[in-house]
């Protein structure tokens, strides 16, 4: 039985403290929106549009780990928030990509995404790259981890109501409004920790390949590609 035999959703959420210490890096917050399906469902149907239907600010892109190498399963990726400028444009096709895509990656590999069912697997993924991000390490890490975290919730079909019927009206969220500074400071900190405890932080990937190196690859692996010199 297919382990991905219909539409599933995953949301992930990976955020910490700026380093100077001066609270939350709403800067450079990963917070993935994922739905994921197999070739036929309403998934294939969201890829499809979703790359398709380019608007000025708006654009679908395919996830790869290099050029000339998607992604499997095939994945799209959609920003949440208008893109501006070309410094977050680089951050969306760059870092974001980068790390989104390693992330689907090591779940085919850890056995997360069954490798016999991943070439008819469609997965869409918001991202949200704020237009003050500054941070392309924290950028790729964040939506590694916040990747990984939407996909294995997806998967395993979490949260479930029964739990959540549970634990909801003691959660705490990181912005929420609240009315003291002080006490919104206590609360998003507790916040991190409850996202911690629910979903433990993947290993950060490796930083992303030097340019030459991926241009070597790229020409070792399409023949095509001309050589310098």
């Amino acid at each position: 039985m297919a382990v991905i035999d219909r539409v599933l959703v995953g949301e992930g959420l990976v955020i910490e403290n700026r380093p100077d210490g001066s609270g939350l890096d709403l800067k450079n917050v990963a917070h993935i929106d994922l739905i994921m399906g197999p070739r036929g469902s309403a998934a294939e149907d969201a890829f499809c549009r979703t790359l398709t239907d380019q608007k000025e600010g708006v654009n679908g892109l395919l996830a790869i780990i290099a050029p000339n190498m998607m992604v499997k399963p095939n994945t799209v990726m959609f920003n949440k928030v208008t893109l501006r400028n070309t410094k977050q444009s680089l951050q969306m096709f760059g870092p974001a990509q980068r790390g989104i895509s390693m992330a689907i990656m090591d779940c085919v590999a850890d056995g997360t995404i069954p490798v016999e069912e991943a070439d008819d697997v469609f997965i869409c993924v918001g991202v949200f790259i704020d237009q003050t991000a500054d941070m392309d390490d924290r950028i790729q890490d964040w939506n590694y981890e916040a990747t990984k975290i939407a996909i294995k919730s997806a998967i395993a079909r979490e949260p479930k109501a029964a739990d959540l019927l549970k634990i909801y009206k003691d959660s705490s969220h990181p912005f929420a409004a609240r009315n003291k500074e002080d006490r919104n400071r206590r609360v998003a900190d507790k916040a991190i920790s409850e996202l911690k405890e629910r979903s433990p932080f993947m290993d950060a990937p490796t930083a992303a390949d030097p340019s030459d190196v991926a241009v070597n690859q790229m020409k070792e692996r399409n023949p095509l590609t001309p050589s310098n010199g």
